[in-house]
């Protein structure tokens, strides 16, 4: 495989239903958010296996600082082993959990894995208090370009 086609392969956008929404900056009266677009790690490590292949990737990680962690992904092209790597810090829900999702999310998108969700356009959604923090209210609707072909409608 070309490394074109496996950039492609990489970029492709997921499926609608497996794209999830979180609150990003809110208004002062907490009443809209812009809603922030993400994919599970786990529709990351199966791109990655549907692409490399499940012994064609690997993962590391390494603590960057007692609250950061650095997520390397490396996939064997060829017959060397290429590696990319991003972190991120611990999150307010299981810390550093979630600091090893978010980092290994972060390193995928270096590999083109869901990086087409930072040009989606910042929309201001309603939202509503969900616990110590606020959840949309609805999901919001992909643009086609943001859609796998069998998903857009023209």
């Amino acid at each position: 495989m070309s490394d074109a086609e496996l950039l492609k392969k990489l970029k492709d956008p997921f499926e609608a239903k497996f794209v999830k929404w979180r609150v990003g900056a809110t208004t002062q009266d907490k009443t809209q958010g812009i809603a922030l677009a993400y994919i599970d790690a786990r529709e990351v490590m199966k791109r990655l296996d549907d692409v490399f292949g499940v012994t064609g990737w690997q993962c590391r990680y390494s603590q960057v600082t007692d609250k950061g962690v650095v997520c390397e992904i490396g996939a064997k092209i060829g017959d060397e082993w290429v590696w990319k790597a991003n972190g991120a810090g611990d999150t307010d829900v299981e810390a550093e959990k979630g600091a090893m999702s978010d980092a290994f999310k972060r390193a995928a998108v270096l590999w083109g894995v869901g990086r087409y969700l930072y040009y989606l356009p910042n929309e201001w959604k309603p939202i509503k208090p969900s616990g110590r923090s606020h959840k949309l209210v609805g999901t919001p609707t992909l643009p086609n370009w943001a859609l796998p072909r069998k998903e857009a409608t023209k």
